[in-house]
Formats: structure tokens, sequence, C-alpha cells
């Protein structure tokens, strides 16, 4: 008997079929990744003049700089969830650069203490599942909101909440601009200051993450619970092909 089997034989509600040590060998990716990484900015205003859409931009200039690969969906035009179908032109491109991705930036103003119905209804479009593929499992995220007022977490921190929901990796750091007014010139070009700083800070952690992470996602959310049901669901197709022909 293997020390594992010794093991699990005080574990009689696991399942020896479905258990698996975890590998150091398997979280080094098979092969390596040799194009940039892949990612996509969300923000949540429809305002000519908005600061969402502006910090978003400064993210997407820091990413590109960090040598990343980027796309910027615009939600104007985007039907409110269930309004409309999957075949909608905004909804269609939207869910294509979700599965682009490998990794995304969610930036939200505040409003009403929380994240924008905007920023909400982008959210909900990208699907949890599409058939046995899910659109966002393993990816990496980070957060970032803007205010009117005194400095806020309540949209990062709804978000964060979506973010795991959606199985998503999201990265300990965040950024929340307060006042935002202030902090953003007439060209929209963010300001020199700590919140700035703090802006690089994400993306830079960002990048690191999604370089670390992406190529092993496969791995790293391959769980016993799942792996325990399909091979139920398995026996069970199978006992009842069998019964057919019989």
């Amino acid at each position: 008997m293997t020390d594992t089997e010794r093991l699990l034989s005080d574990l009689p509600n696991v399942s020896g079929e479905d258990y698996s040590n975890v590998s150091e060998t398997q979280l080094a990716a098979a092969e390596p990744i040799t194009h940039a990484p892949r990612i996509l900015l969300l923000y949540g205003s429809l305002r000519e003049r908005s600061y969402s859409r502006f910090l978003a931009l400064e993210a997407e200039r820091l990413l590109k700089t960090f040598g990343a690969e980027t796309r910027v969906f615009n939600p104007a035009g985007l039907p409110l969830p269930d309004d409309a179908d999957t075949s909608h032109p905004k909804v269609a491109e939207l869910r294509d650069l979700c599965a682009w991705s490998e990794a995304q930036v969610w930036c939200s103003p505040e409003r009403h203490g929380a994240m924008t119905g905007v920023m909400k209804s982008q959210i909900d479009w990208i699907p949890l599942s599409t058939g046995a593929i899910r659109p966002t499992q393993g990816k990496t995220l980070a957060l970032m909101q803007v205010s009117g007022g005194s400095q806020s977490f309540n949209a990062v921190n709804q978000m964060r909440i979506l973010g795991r929901w959606m199985r998503m990796v999201t990265i300990p750091n965040q950024s929340s601009v307060p006042k935002a007014y202030l902090e953003f010139d007439d060209e929209g070009r963010m300001k020199p200051s700590p919140l700035y700083d703090r802006v690089v800070d994400v993306v830079e952690e960002l990048m690191k993450f999604t370089l670390m992470i992406r190529g092993r996602s496969d791995y790293l959310v391959d769980r016993y619970s799942e792996r325990k049901s399909a091979r139920e669901k398995q026996n069970a197709a199978a006992l009842a092909a069998q019964d057919a022909v019989a």
C-alpha cells in the first residue's frame, strides 16, 4: 500500500478513483507560450467625459508598455441582459473578446454606493459556461474604480465578489481613484500622483499573475468534485447504453 493509499484509507468519504495528488511538475506549463498576454479592458460609463474610460485607457497604455496585447470594449449599444439574444452584434463582440482574453481589467464608477448598471450589464452578458467551456475560468482579473467624492472601495469589492463567482483569479491589488475630476487633465490623461502610482502597481501585478497562470490554468482549476461528477455521469451513461442493448 502506498503512502497515499494509506492516508486515503482514513478518508472514507473521498473517492480514490477521483483523488489526485497535487503535482509540481504539472504546475509547470507544458509548452512555453510565446504570444503577448491578451488582456481585455471593460469600463462602466457612457459619458463623453468618462473617468472610468480614462482610467481604463491609462491602464491600457501601461499594459502595452509591459508587453501586453490589449482590447478595450466600448459598451455603447450593448442591450440590457435578457433584452436581446446572444446574436446581437455587441453581445457577440463582448463574448468573442472574453474568449480571446487571458486576463481582464474591470473599471467602474461608483454610483449610489455600487458599480454602475453599465458595468454590471457587461459582466452579466459574459456566460458562466458555453457548453463544456467556462469563458472566464482561470483568467486573471484586475479591478479599478473611480469616485466623484471621497475614496471608497464599494465598487471594487462588489466586482471582486463577481470575479470569484466567475472563477477568475482576481489579483490582490486594486485601484480606487477618489475625486476623479481632479485626477485627469483636459485630454483625459491621468496626472502624476500616488494614485497614479497605484495604477502602475495594479497593472504590473496583473501582468505578473497572468504570465504565471496562463498555460497552467487548466490544471489549476481541475477539481476533485468535477472529476467525480463527470465519472459518475459517464458510468451512468454506460449503464444506460448497456440496458438499451439488453
